[in-house]
């Protein structure tokens, strides 16, 4: 099992940039699927962007070039860096870890909003 937990949320203005963090306690972080989600009010919940066990990488399209992702298995962390944020980014941002042995892991969620 793994524990996400999310944390680098905030208020921020337009064209702005955050940094997210994940700290995933348990074992075999190195054998998850990672990625972040989002949720903004009356809506459903939409995948951000995943990076694979493998190191392989997807990003949702509306926030492709604008959004990184990277994962550090040695420290069990993943991290999410935004640039150039605009109002439509606002939303719960989530942390998941998904194998298809180990199961299905979501932390928290940590708000992002983006306005002047």
């Amino acid at each position: 099992q793994v524990h996400p937990v999310e944390s680098g949320g905030g208020l921020v203005q337009p064209g702005g940039s955050l940094r997210l963090s994940c700290a995933a306690s348990g074992s075999d972080f190195n054998l998850y699927t990672m990625g972040w989600y989002r949720q903004a009010p009356g809506k459903q919940r939409d995948l951000v962007a995943v990076i694979t066990n493998g190191g392989s990488i997807s990003y949702a399209a509306s926030v492709k070039d604008r959004f990184t992702i990277s994962r550090d298995n040695a420290k069990n962390m993943l991290y999410l860096q935004m640039n150039t944020l605009k109002p439509e980014d606002t939303a719960v941002y989530y942390c998941n870890a998904w194998n298809i042995d180990h199961g299905d892991y979501w932390g928290q969620g940590t708000q992002v909003t983006v306005s002047s």
